[in-house]
């Protein structure tokens, strides 16, 4: 159980440069920023209402280096669901996830019933290295869900934590694109219970 039963927290792991930062910027704040600034770790707090109380999404960007492994096991122990990002212009990216999502195993023990996402990052770039039948055959081997995203055009930066939170099986959560609902949605959403973004 989290420390608090109000927070849930969304770890994004991933090598340098792969847009870690700029997914989580783009989701929590709509920007974009063409520079890279490497990260140490920053966190990102977003409200979703959950069964009808507020809870805090938590979203831990994480460094790109392997300087700080004590960092990254804290940050798994504590974490309650993974985004595992790569570069789709960059095979060593994605080969860099396999000491992270191995150490996410010894862990928490397994991945069964912890949300992971494994996200191939800038697909509007044109000078691809890994295809997405390779992200979705990794994901398959993983275990866990694949999805392929743009942070510099914001391609299915919401959609990737939309269904990062479907895949919580112990609480139901979800987010409302752009805050606007319909009127069967919200009455779909009261009857199951659902989280939405403030």
């Amino acid at each position: 159980m989290p420390e608090q039963s109000n927070d849930y927290r969304v770890v994004v792991f991933g090598a340098g440069g792969v847009g870690k930062s700029s997914l989580v910027l783009r989701f929590v704040k709509g920007t974009f920023r063409d520079t890279y600034i490497p990260t140490i770790e920053d966190t990102y707090r977003q409200v979703i209402s959950c069964d009808k109380s507020v809870c805090t999404l938590q979203i831990t960007d994480t460094t790109g280096s392997h300087q700080f492994p004590a960092m990254q096991r804290l940050s798994i122990s504590k974490g309650h669901a993974f985004v595992l990002v790569f570069s789709v212009t960059s095979r060593q990216s994605m080969e860099e996830l396999r000491p992270i999502y191995q150490q996410l195993l010894q862990i928490k023990g397994s991945v069964d019933s912890i949300p992971v996402m494994l996200v191939g990052n800038k697909c509007d770039d044109t000078h691809r290295e890994v295809a997405a039948p390779e992200g979705e055959a990794l994901a398959k081997e993983w275990k866990c869900a694949f999805m392929e995203t743009s942070a510099k055009m914001n391609y299915n930066v919401k959609e990737l934590f939309q269904e990062l939170l479907s895949l919580e099986k112990k609480r139901s959560m979800s987010l409302s694109i752009d805050g606007k609902r319909s009127g069967k949605q919200k009455r779909a959403d009261r009857i199951r219970g659902k989280c939405s973004i403030m």
